[in-house]
């Protein structure tokens, strides 16, 4: 068995600590200081982000907008588009699930690697 107090682990901000990480999830736990932000992305896999500490404004590009604090968990589908913006420092554990999900780098082949570079490098030159 592994545990953790996802309140009392030291993690530097704009360093994301993966707890744990098999075939099936991967377990990070972040630190969002007050008023930063993390800008529109999208993550391969299932993400469910749970607020630990602190509050947090959550937004789609669909206009879907939420402010949530401790103990709150947001689920997003694979591909979906979010952001998350600290309301305070606020510590977050972000389960990724499954690990890796389709498309993303960790789940290709060296094949499908060199081919996405290849297709890179065309449009760059092609720019």
């Amino acid at each position: 068995m592994e545990s953790w107090d996802l309140r009392a682990i030291h993690v530097e901000p704009s360093e994301p600590r993966i707890l744990a990480s098999g075939d099936d999830a991967r377990a990070i736990v972040l630190t969002l200081p007050e008023g930063e932000e993390l800008s529109e992305h999208e993550v391969h896999e299932r993400a469910r982000l749970f607020v630990v500490d602190g509050a947090v404004d959550v937004s789609t590009p669909e206009g879907e907008f939420a402010t949530a604090r401790a103990g709150h968990l947001f689920e997003f589908a694979p591909g979906e588009r979010h952001s998350v913006t600290a309301r305070d420092d606020s510590r977050l554990l972000l389960l990724l699930s499954p690990w890796p999900g389709d498309g993303h780098p960790g789940a290709m082949t060296l094949e499908q690697k060199a081919r996405v570079r290849e297709a890179a490098a065309g449009r760059a030159d092609a720019a």
